[in-house]
């Protein structure tokens, strides 16, 4: 059974800007994969990255198995771990993409742009798994924060569960991701779901790790893990940087809707 979660979030990236109202998104500085909302990591990201490899390539246990969204930024900043661990033959040689695990867009009446897909991800990263597929997909038109947080427990029930019944026994994993996905898998995880989202819970600093364990032979998933470390930055030399919350300022939608979004769901 896996036993311990990492979670880290992405380093610090480029911006985008998007028209509320036509859902027209614009970058002015691009990936790879030339979308407006997958911009890669600035030049100061990138040492964040180079830092935290440093720590996760020696972190205690060691990491058996990686998960990443499917963003560019993300896998950007797991490149210089990877490097390392897999070179050296850990890690299991290949990060699964899992698109479960990605980030949160509000919803909106007009269709978020898609991250790329694995194929076109691995002409710039040649270690992801090609025959792993996405357990999950957000839908296009975004979330409201509740259905985040559903959506986040769900693919960490599947991705876990798999693993749980994985031959190769798998002790630990690592999953990067983006701010709000993070707290919600600190949520789910622990099943410290509050009252309202916009408490200030889970840390998600730019490139910062947490840390699940399983609370002893636990069956299941979601609840079981205590968190013995939220959002650690002290291998970075600039320490905590970019926090972010809830605070609602993500959803697009004028249409009413009957629940208020900041209730938290029965996960």
């Amino acid at each position: 059974m896996i036993e311990v979660v990492y979670i880290v979030r992405h380093g610090y990236r480029a911006n985008w800007t998007v028209n509320p109202t036509t859902g027209e998104y614009n970058s002015t500085i691009l990936s790879e994969t030339k979308i407006p909302t997958d911009p890669p990591l600035s030049s100061y990201g990138v040492r964040q990255a180079e830092e935290l490899a440093e720590h996760l390539c020696n972190i205690n246990p060691p990491i058996d198995v990686i998960y990443s969204s499917p963003f560019y930024r993300c896998l950007q900043t797991l490149k210089p771990t990877i490097e390392k661990l897999f070179e050296e033959g850990r890690a299991g040689g290949k990060i699964r993409v899992e698109r479960g695990l990605g980030e949160f867009y509000g919803r909106a009446p007009f269709a978020h742009p898609s991250p790329a897909n694995t194929l076109k991800l691995s002409k710039f990263f040649p270690n992801l798994d090609l025959e792993y597929e996405s357990l999950l997909t957000p839908p296009p038109n975004g979330e409201m924060i509740r259905d985040l947080h559903e959506r986040v427990a769900n693919a960490l029930n599947l991705v876990i569960a798999s693993l749980d019944s994985d031959p190769a026994g798998p002790k630990t994993m690592l999953i990067c991701t983006h701010a709000a996905t993070m707290i919600a898998i600190g949520r789910a995880l622990t099943g410290n779901v509050p009252d309202n989202f916009n408490e200030d819970d889970f840390k998600c600093y730019t490139a910062s790790l947490s840390t699940f364990a399983r609370r002893g032979d636990a069956e299941g998933v979601l609840g079981n893990w205590e968190c013995v470390g939220n959002a650690e930055t002290g291998y970075l030399s600039g320490g905590e940087e970019r926090g972010w919350k809830f605070n609602g300022e993500e959803n697009f939608s004028t249409d009413p809707d009957p629940i208020d979004e900041r209730q938290a769901p029965k996960l």
